[in-house]
Protein backbone atom coordinates (compact mmCIF):
# COMPACT_ATOMS: atom_id res chain seq x y z
CA UNK A 1 0.00 0.00 0.00
CA UNK A 2 2.94 2.31 0.69
CA UNK A 3 3.90 2.31 -2.98
CA UNK A 4 0.40 2.90 -4.27
CA UNK A 5 -0.54 6.42 -5.35
CA UNK A 6 -3.12 7.56 -2.82
CA UNK A 7 -3.76 10.75 -4.80
CA UNK A 8 -4.73 8.58 -7.76
CA UNK A 9 -7.23 6.69 -5.61
CA UNK A 10 -8.69 9.99 -4.44
CA UNK A 11 -9.05 11.09 -8.08
CA UNK A 12 -10.90 7.88 -8.90
CA UNK A 13 -13.10 8.41 -5.86
CA UNK A 14 -13.92 11.98 -6.93
CA UNK A 15 -14.82 10.86 -10.45
CA UNK A 16 -17.13 8.14 -9.15
CA UNK A 17 -18.80 10.41 -6.60
CA UNK A 18 -19.39 12.99 -9.36
CA UNK A 19 -21.09 10.35 -11.55
CA UNK A 20 -23.27 9.09 -8.68
CA UNK A 21 -24.41 12.64 -7.93
CA UNK A 22 -25.05 13.20 -11.64
CA UNK A 23 -27.32 10.14 -11.66
CA UNK A 24 -29.25 11.48 -8.67
CA UNK A 25 -29.63 14.83 -10.44
CA UNK A 26 -30.68 13.55 -13.88
CA UNK A 27 -32.97 10.64 -13.10
CA UNK A 28 -36.26 10.31 -11.24
CA UNK A 29 -35.95 6.75 -9.91
CA UNK A 30 -32.31 5.62 -9.71
CA UNK A 31 -31.16 2.52 -7.84
CA UNK A 32 -27.91 0.76 -7.00
CA UNK A 33 -27.47 -2.88 -8.03
CA UNK A 34 -25.98 -4.72 -5.08
CA UNK A 35 -24.58 -8.23 -5.47
CA UNK A 36 -22.63 -8.43 -2.19
CA UNK A 37 -19.35 -8.53 -4.11
CA UNK A 38 -16.45 -6.17 -3.44
CA UNK A 39 -17.26 -3.86 -6.38
CA UNK A 40 -20.87 -3.26 -5.35
CA UNK A 41 -19.68 -2.83 -1.76
CA UNK A 42 -17.22 -0.14 -2.89
CA UNK A 43 -19.95 1.47 -4.99
CA UNK A 44 -22.26 1.57 -1.97
CA UNK A 45 -19.46 3.10 0.10
CA UNK A 46 -18.98 5.78 -2.58
CA UNK A 47 -22.72 6.48 -2.65
CA UNK A 48 -22.67 6.95 1.11
CA UNK A 49 -19.82 9.42 0.74
CA UNK A 50 -21.57 11.23 -2.12
CA UNK A 51 -24.54 12.25 0.07
CA UNK A 52 -23.10 12.25 3.60
CA UNK A 53 -24.36 13.25 6.15
CA UNK A 54 -27.70 12.46 4.49
CA UNK A 55 -28.66 8.87 3.78
CA UNK A 56 -28.27 7.32 0.33
CA UNK A 57 -31.36 8.69 -1.51
CA UNK A 58 -32.10 5.61 -3.60
CA UNK A 59 -32.70 1.90 -2.93
CA UNK A 60 -30.31 -1.01 -3.27
CA UNK A 61 -31.50 -3.82 -5.56
CA UNK A 62 -30.33 -7.38 -5.07
CA UNK A 63 -31.26 -10.17 -7.48
CA UNK A 64 -31.39 -13.33 -5.38
CA UNK A 65 -30.80 -16.50 -7.40
CA UNK A 66 -31.72 -18.67 -4.43
CA UNK A 67 -28.22 -20.12 -4.71
CA UNK A 68 -26.36 -17.35 -2.93
CA UNK A 69 -23.62 -17.87 -0.39
CA UNK A 70 -25.26 -17.48 3.07
CA UNK A 71 -22.36 -15.18 4.04
CA UNK A 72 -23.35 -12.80 1.23
CA UNK A 73 -26.94 -12.49 2.43
CA UNK A 74 -25.82 -12.01 6.03
CA UNK A 75 -23.44 -9.23 4.97
CA UNK A 76 -26.12 -7.60 2.77
CA UNK A 77 -28.71 -7.46 5.54
CA UNK A 78 -26.28 -6.03 8.08
CA UNK A 79 -25.07 -3.36 5.64
CA UNK A 80 -28.59 -2.28 4.72
CA UNK A 81 -29.52 -2.07 8.39
CA UNK A 82 -26.39 -0.04 9.23
CA UNK A 83 -26.98 2.41 6.35
CA UNK A 84 -30.72 2.70 6.90
CA UNK A 85 -31.45 2.36 3.18
CA UNK A 86 -34.26 0.60 1.34
CA UNK A 87 -33.52 -2.86 -0.04
CA UNK A 88 -35.42 -4.31 -3.00
CA UNK A 89 -34.94 -8.03 -3.63
CA UNK A 90 -35.92 -9.73 -6.88
CA UNK A 91 -36.15 -13.52 -6.58
CA UNK A 92 -35.24 -15.80 -9.48
CA UNK A 93 -37.43 -18.45 -7.88
CA UNK A 94 -40.44 -16.18 -8.41
CA UNK A 95 -39.56 -15.91 -12.11
CA UNK A 96 -39.38 -19.71 -12.29
CA UNK A 97 -42.69 -20.14 -10.47
CA UNK A 98 -44.40 -17.69 -12.84
CA UNK A 99 -43.03 -19.47 -15.90
CA UNK A 100 -40.98 -16.44 -16.92
CA UNK A 101 -37.80 -18.55 -17.04
CA UNK A 102 -37.04 -22.26 -17.10
CA UNK A 103 -34.74 -23.91 -14.61
CA UNK A 104 -31.61 -25.30 -16.25
CA UNK A 105 -30.85 -28.99 -15.93
CA UNK A 106 -27.71 -31.07 -16.30
CA UNK A 107 -24.34 -31.05 -14.61
CA UNK A 108 -23.57 -27.42 -15.51
CA UNK A 109 -26.99 -26.06 -14.57
CA UNK A 110 -26.92 -22.57 -13.08
CA UNK A 111 -29.38 -19.81 -12.29
CA UNK A 112 -26.92 -17.07 -13.18
CA UNK A 113 -28.32 -16.52 -16.68
CA UNK A 114 -31.87 -16.54 -15.34
CA UNK A 115 -31.12 -13.38 -13.33
CA UNK A 116 -31.55 -11.24 -16.44
CA UNK A 117 -35.32 -11.70 -16.63
CA UNK A 118 -35.71 -11.19 -12.87
CA UNK A 119 -33.63 -8.01 -13.04
CA UNK A 120 -35.60 -6.55 -15.95
CA UNK A 121 -38.90 -7.41 -14.27
CA UNK A 122 -37.73 -5.78 -11.02
CA UNK A 123 -36.59 -2.62 -12.79
CA UNK A 124 -39.94 -2.41 -14.58
CA UNK A 125 -41.97 -3.08 -11.44
CA UNK A 126 -40.28 -0.27 -9.52
CA UNK A 127 -39.99 1.99 -12.61
CA UNK A 128 -36.21 2.32 -12.19
CA UNK A 129 -34.82 4.63 -14.87
CA UNK A 130 -31.12 4.37 -13.93
CA UNK A 131 -29.52 1.29 -12.37
CA UNK A 132 -25.98 1.79 -11.12
CA UNK A 133 -23.65 -1.20 -11.11
CA UNK A 134 -20.11 -1.96 -10.00
CA UNK A 135 -18.82 -3.26 -13.36
CA UNK A 136 -15.32 -2.22 -14.39
CA UNK A 137 -13.79 -2.09 -17.88
CA UNK A 138 -10.79 -4.23 -16.93
CA UNK A 139 -12.97 -7.19 -15.89
CA UNK A 140 -13.82 -8.60 -19.31
CA UNK A 141 -13.73 -7.59 -22.98
CA UNK A 142 -17.49 -6.92 -23.14
CA UNK A 143 -17.24 -4.68 -20.06
CA UNK A 144 -14.54 -2.66 -21.84
CA UNK A 145 -17.09 -1.54 -24.44
CA UNK A 146 -19.32 0.17 -21.87
CA UNK A 147 -19.64 3.91 -21.36
CA UNK A 148 -20.37 5.40 -17.95
CA UNK A 149 -23.99 5.98 -19.01
CA UNK A 150 -25.07 2.88 -20.91
CA UNK A 151 -28.40 3.21 -22.68
CA UNK A 152 -30.90 0.34 -22.66
CA UNK A 153 -33.89 0.16 -25.00
CA UNK A 154 -37.51 -0.52 -24.02
CA UNK A 155 -36.69 -4.25 -23.86
CA UNK A 156 -33.74 -3.66 -21.52
CA UNK A 157 -31.27 -4.61 -24.25
CA UNK A 158 -27.82 -3.14 -24.92
CA UNK A 159 -26.41 -2.29 -28.34
CA UNK A 160 -22.61 -1.96 -28.10
CA UNK A 161 -22.50 -0.22 -31.50
CA UNK A 162 -25.00 2.45 -30.53
CA UNK A 163 -23.58 4.35 -27.58
CA UNK A 164 -23.45 8.03 -26.84
CA UNK A 165 -20.25 10.09 -26.75
CA UNK A 166 -19.05 11.20 -23.33
CA UNK A 167 -16.86 14.28 -23.63
CA UNK A 168 -15.70 16.70 -20.94
CA UNK A 169 -17.65 14.87 -18.21
CA UNK A 170 -20.95 15.53 -19.98
CA UNK A 171 -23.41 12.64 -19.68
CA UNK A 172 -26.55 12.38 -21.75
CA UNK A 173 -29.30 10.73 -19.74
CA UNK A 174 -32.19 11.57 -22.08
CA UNK A 175 -34.39 8.63 -22.93
CA UNK A 176 -37.76 7.66 -24.35
CA UNK A 177 -40.57 6.24 -22.19
CA UNK A 178 -39.83 2.65 -21.18
CA UNK A 179 -36.09 2.95 -21.70
CA UNK A 180 -33.52 3.12 -18.92
CA UNK A 181 -29.80 3.45 -18.28
CA UNK A 182 -27.19 1.30 -16.61
CA UNK A 183 -24.53 3.49 -15.04
CA UNK A 184 -21.06 2.29 -14.05
CA UNK A 185 -19.37 4.85 -11.76
CA UNK A 186 -16.22 2.73 -11.19
CA UNK A 187 -15.64 1.86 -14.86
CA UNK A 188 -12.12 3.32 -14.81
CA UNK A 189 -11.04 1.37 -11.73
CA UNK A 190 -8.94 -1.80 -11.87
CA UNK A 191 -9.11 -4.74 -9.48
CA UNK A 192 -5.96 -3.45 -7.80
CA UNK A 193 -7.55 -0.02 -7.41
CA UNK A 194 -10.56 -1.60 -5.72
CA UNK A 195 -8.44 -3.59 -3.28
CA UNK A 196 -6.20 -0.65 -2.42
CA UNK A 197 -9.24 1.59 -1.94
CA UNK A 198 -10.84 -0.99 0.38
CA UNK A 199 -7.58 -1.03 2.34
CA UNK A 200 -7.33 2.78 2.42
CA UNK A 201 -10.95 3.21 3.54
CA UNK A 202 -10.94 0.15 5.84
CA UNK A 203 -14.17 -1.17 4.29
CA UNK A 204 -15.50 -4.40 5.89
CA UNK A 205 -15.94 -7.35 3.50
CA UNK A 206 -17.69 -10.73 3.57
CA UNK A 207 -15.48 -13.46 5.02
CA UNK A 208 -15.57 -15.25 1.64
CA UNK A 209 -12.85 -12.93 0.37
CA UNK A 210 -10.37 -14.22 2.94
CA UNK A 211 -8.78 -17.65 3.10
CA UNK A 212 -10.80 -20.43 4.74
CA UNK A 213 -11.31 -24.17 4.63
CA UNK A 214 -14.18 -25.27 2.40
CA UNK A 215 -15.47 -28.42 0.73
CA UNK A 216 -14.94 -27.91 -3.00
CA UNK A 217 -15.38 -29.59 -6.36
CA UNK A 218 -12.85 -29.27 -9.16
CA UNK A 219 -14.61 -28.97 -12.52
CA UNK A 220 -13.16 -27.97 -15.90
CA UNK A 221 -10.33 -26.04 -14.32
CA UNK A 222 -12.63 -24.23 -11.88
CA UNK A 223 -12.89 -24.77 -8.11
CA UNK A 224 -16.55 -24.63 -7.08
CA UNK A 225 -17.90 -24.56 -3.54
CA UNK A 226 -19.64 -27.84 -2.74
CA UNK A 227 -23.34 -27.25 -2.15
CA UNK A 228 -26.74 -28.85 -2.57
CA UNK A 229 -27.17 -26.81 -5.76
CA UNK A 230 -24.43 -28.59 -7.70
CA UNK A 231 -25.31 -31.62 -9.83
CA UNK A 232 -22.30 -33.88 -9.38
CA UNK A 233 -20.92 -36.42 -11.80
CA UNK A 234 -20.01 -39.83 -10.41
CA UNK A 235 -16.34 -39.00 -10.87
CA UNK A 236 -16.55 -35.74 -8.90
CA UNK A 237 -15.68 -35.93 -5.23
CA UNK A 238 -15.72 -33.12 -2.70
CA UNK A 239 -12.42 -32.31 -1.02
CA UNK A 240 -11.43 -29.86 1.68
CA UNK A 241 -9.33 -27.03 0.27
CA UNK A 242 -7.81 -23.78 1.53
CA UNK A 243 -9.53 -21.18 -0.68
CA UNK A 244 -10.91 -17.71 -1.00
CA UNK A 245 -13.05 -15.95 -3.63
CA UNK A 246 -12.02 -13.06 -5.88
CA UNK A 247 -15.56 -12.45 -7.07
CA UNK A 248 -18.89 -13.45 -5.51
CA UNK A 249 -22.07 -14.57 -7.26
CA UNK A 250 -24.19 -17.68 -7.70
CA UNK A 251 -22.64 -20.66 -5.89
CA UNK A 252 -23.02 -22.88 -8.96
CA UNK A 253 -20.67 -20.82 -11.13
CA UNK A 254 -18.48 -18.72 -8.82
CA UNK A 255 -15.01 -20.20 -8.72
CA UNK A 256 -12.61 -20.06 -5.80
CA UNK A 257 -8.82 -19.79 -5.84
CA UNK A 258 -6.33 -21.67 -3.72
CA UNK A 259 -5.03 -19.09 -1.29
CA UNK A 260 -3.59 -18.45 2.15
CA UNK A 261 -4.26 -14.70 2.03
CA UNK A 262 -5.90 -13.76 5.31
CA UNK A 263 -5.55 -9.98 5.29
CA UNK A 264 -6.00 -7.12 2.84
CA UNK A 265 -2.24 -6.72 2.58
CA UNK A 266 -1.84 -10.39 1.65
CA UNK A 267 -4.72 -10.23 -0.85
CA UNK A 268 -3.23 -7.15 -2.54
CA UNK A 269 0.12 -8.91 -2.86
CA UNK A 270 -1.54 -12.06 -4.22
CA UNK A 271 -3.62 -10.14 -6.80
CA UNK A 272 -0.57 -8.17 -7.95
CA UNK A 273 1.23 -11.44 -8.74
CA UNK A 274 -1.75 -13.21 -10.33
CA UNK A 275 -1.82 -13.81 -14.08
CA UNK A 276 -5.51 -14.73 -14.14
CA UNK A 277 -8.30 -12.15 -14.14
CA UNK A 278 -10.88 -12.34 -11.38
CA UNK A 279 -13.59 -13.38 -13.86
CA UNK A 280 -11.30 -16.14 -15.06
CA UNK A 281 -12.70 -18.13 -12.13
CA UNK A 282 -16.31 -17.74 -13.29
CA UNK A 283 -17.72 -20.87 -14.91
CA UNK A 284 -20.54 -18.92 -16.58
CA UNK A 285 -18.04 -16.85 -18.58
CA UNK A 286 -16.56 -20.04 -20.04
CA UNK A 287 -19.72 -21.19 -21.79
CA UNK A 288 -18.63 -19.39 -24.96
CA UNK A 289 -16.08 -16.81 -26.12
CA UNK A 290 -18.79 -14.12 -26.14
CA UNK A 291 -20.76 -15.32 -23.11
CA UNK A 292 -20.66 -12.01 -21.24
CA UNK A 293 -21.47 -9.86 -24.27
CA UNK A 294 -24.38 -12.08 -25.25
CA UNK A 295 -25.82 -11.83 -21.73
CA UNK A 296 -25.32 -8.06 -21.63
CA UNK A 297 -27.18 -7.62 -24.94
CA UNK A 298 -30.15 -9.40 -23.37
CA UNK A 299 -30.16 -7.13 -20.32
CA UNK A 300 -27.61 -8.67 -17.93
CA UNK A 301 -25.65 -6.47 -15.51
Amino acid sequence: MENYNLNYLKELESESVFIIREVAAQFDRPALLFSGGKDSIVLTHLARKAFHPAKIPFPLIHIDTGHNFPDTLEYRDKLVNDLGVKLIVGYVQDSIDKGRVKEETGFNASRNLLQTVTLLDTLEEYKIDAAMGGARRDEEKARAKERFFSHRDEFGQWDPKNQRPELWNLFNGKKNPGEHFRVFPISNWTEMDVWNYIHMENIPLPVLYFTHQRLCIKRNGTILAHSEYLNLRETEKAEMLQVRFRTIGDMTCTGAVLSEANSLEEIIKEVSLSRQTERGTRADDKRSDNAMEDRKKEGYF
